[in-house]
């Protein structure tokens, strides 16, 4: 055996190994680099903001094998809805006392406050002016136009409230029913006397009445003289405007008169 290439053959051997050495060495380094780019790269990385938000948010709220489905927002049921006149308003003043008492501000009054009683018991309602476009064709559970008596002295029975609905309506068992409300949770809440007697033809043939849808019932309440009714109309408005709601309620809800059999 030839001894003098041992050496030689030793140093071409450990140069091979640490080359090899060396490659695995860039090799498995690459891979590491490789793999921590994999690991950070998201499709968020490349995409809008919006994009990749949206994305975020379907994958966070879809529907998995066993996840609970969410149960859908329920409708709410729509309100009734209820119309007032307040008599005169945006027209005129209506009926005017020596001091400057207005018919308006009384019917204005009233009908704001039976808005707030009805809305407060679950029901939409609209305030209406005396010639409102809106009253052509107006479709409601009801409606009801509110207005005051003259200020001026007659006698000492010029007192109390007048209800009617329309002699032309197309809904008399309905409407009728409405007026037998107002009549009698009025009369009981303000104490007032029902004066029939002073019904006029403005009030039968009211003009709204010929107005509104022919399905809704309506009618009109006259709540008491400016004059020997005063003190009730305007100190004690919130009583005046029971009343009519009182009477309003009892016709939408439908409950049980004592006249009913």
């Amino acid at each position: 055996m030839d001894f003098e290439h041992l050496p030689n053959q030793k140093v071409g051997f450990g140069k091979r190994f640490r080359d090899i050495v060396r490659y695995i060495g860039v090799v498995f380094l690459v891979g590491v680099l490789v793999a921590t780019a994999f690991t950070l790269w998201t499709p968020a990385s490349v995409l809008p903001r919006s994009a990749a938000r949206d994305i975020a948010r379907a994958m966070a709220t879809r529907v998995g094998r066993n996840a609970s489905p969410v149960p859908p927002t329920a409708t709410p049921e729509p309100r009734e809805l209820v119309g007032i006149v307040a008599g005169h308003h945006g027209s005129d003043s209506g009926a005017v006392c020596p001091d400057g008492l207005t018919e308006v501000e009384i019917n204005l009054s009233v009908a704001e406050q039976v808005e707030d009683i009805l809305y407060s018991n679950g029901y939409d309602v609209d305030i209406l002016d005396e010639f409102d476009d809106r009253l052509n064709d107006y479709a409601a559970s009801a409606l009801v136009s509110i207005h005051s008596d003259s200020c001026n002295y007659i006698n000492e029975q010029a007192t109390g409230y007048k209800v009617t609905a329309s002699l032309e309506t197309q809904t008399p068992i309905e409407s009728n029913r409405l007026v037998n409300c107002l009549i009698s949770h009025y009369e009981s809440v303000t104490k007032m006397n029902f004066h029939a007697g002073s019904i006029t033809y403005d009030m039968e043939y009211y003009h709204a009445f010929r107005e509104l849808d022919a399905k809704t019932p309506a009618a009109i309440i006259e709540v008491g003289f400016m004059n020997l009714d005063r003190e009730m109309l305007t100190n004690n408005s919130s009583t005046v405007a029971q009343g009519v709601a009182n009477g309003i309620l009892c016709y939408v809800r439908n409950e049980r008169l004592g006249t009913d059999q």
